[in-house]
């Protein structure tokens, strides 16, 4: 059955209603080809329960310090900030329960992406206790303090700007996890969060294939809503306490810097759709497209000085530590 959009200066528009309707069939087909490949797998595999012993309190065990974590500096932030972030799951859950609604393959979508990625804040907060990799009252503290200010997503008002989000964000928040893995010293610690990493990846999949098809019905639309996310992308734990402090740690450490984001999120999901290629768009989708290509070439050269920057900061602190040593 074919859904027509609603018509408006001469170019198709269609709504939010008409568009969820329109990709049903494409969410059915994407939802069993992602049953088809993902792997189950079981958090508890992931942490090592032997390490674990007591802390402090009732318990009347061990006190957390800092020299009990094998895990590195840059490592421990991130994680942090990567635990806290999946946190907020039940605040996502809802923002994409209200947008996609909970029928159908759109509402088995919603339940079946929740259901994966409630695993994934599972087995990081089982590793990082048992670990001893972060001080645990400081955790729960920024939990509750997280959690207690609520999420509201950007792109809340348009499900053609959500689903450009999430393609991008799945993606971003891949390479954050994986990244950290590589950075956090400590092999266990990478292999689990390359587990979690393989979600994430499929979850982009998912919703990057969605987008194509949305590039197909509405190419006007989409192209406005990718532009608008690109240009004011923020990741969805950017209300954790201290985050900004965070983000540059992790910029610097190598694990999400202005480079990654160009090279390793934005421009693998672009150039997949073709999105600067798409040809035939009326006024509106031209003048979007062209502002997210001056956009990229931009980011590039911020990256380009981020990189030059950071690769000084690196040399300094190679050379006191030298000097030191």
């Amino acid at each position: 059955m074919t859904i027509a959009p609603l018509r408006h200066h001469a170019r198709a528009v269609w709504s939010d209603s008409r568009l969820l309707y329109a990709l049903e069939e494409v969410v059915e087909t994407e939802l069993n080809r992602h049953l088809k490949v993902a792997k189950e797998w079981m958090p508890h595999e992931y942490v090592p329960w032997s390490d674990g012993r007591n802390f402090d309190g009732v318990m009347g065990g061990e006190a957390w310090s800092p020299e009990q974590s094998k895990v590195t500096d840059i490592g421990r932030t991130a994680l942090v900030v990567n635990l806290l972030t999946e946190d907020n799951l039940p605040s996502y859950h809802h923002e994409i329960a209200s947008l996609f609604g909970r029928d159908g393959a759109w509402g088995t979508w919603v339940h079946r992406w929740t259901a994966e990625e409630g695993r994934h804040g599972i087995v990081m907060r089982d590793y990082l206790l048992t670990s001893r990799a972060v001080d645990p009252v400081a955790l729960e503290r920024f939990r509750m303090e997280h959690m207690s200010e609520g999420f509201e997503s950007d792109n809340r008002h348009s499900m053609l700007h959500s689903v450009a989000y999430v393609a991008f964000q799945e993606l971003a928040t891949r390479i954050s996890h994986r990244n950290t893995g590589h950075h956090s010293g400590d092999p266990v610690c990478d292999r689990m969060l390359a587990r979690i990493a393989t979600d994430e990846n499929l979850h982009m999949v998912f919703y990057r294939n969605l987008l194509g098809k949305a590039f197909e019905l509405a190419p006007d639309q989409t192209m406005s809503a990718v532009r608008d996310v690109v240009v004011g992308f923020r990741m969805p734990g950017h209300g954790i306490p201290g985050f900004e402090r965070a983000a540059a740690q992790m910029a610097i450490g190598g694990i999400y810097n202005l480079r990654i984001h160009h090279d390793d999120v934005l421009q693998p999901v672009l150039r997949f759709l073709k999105v600067l290629e798409i040809g035939g768009l009326g006024p509106e989708g031209l003048q979007a497209q062209e502002e997210l290509g001056l956009f990229m070439a931009g980011l590039d050269e911020q990256a380009v000085k981020f990189d030059e920057r950071r690769e000084a900061l690196l040399a300094r602190k190679a050379a006191r530590a030298a000097q030191q040593g």
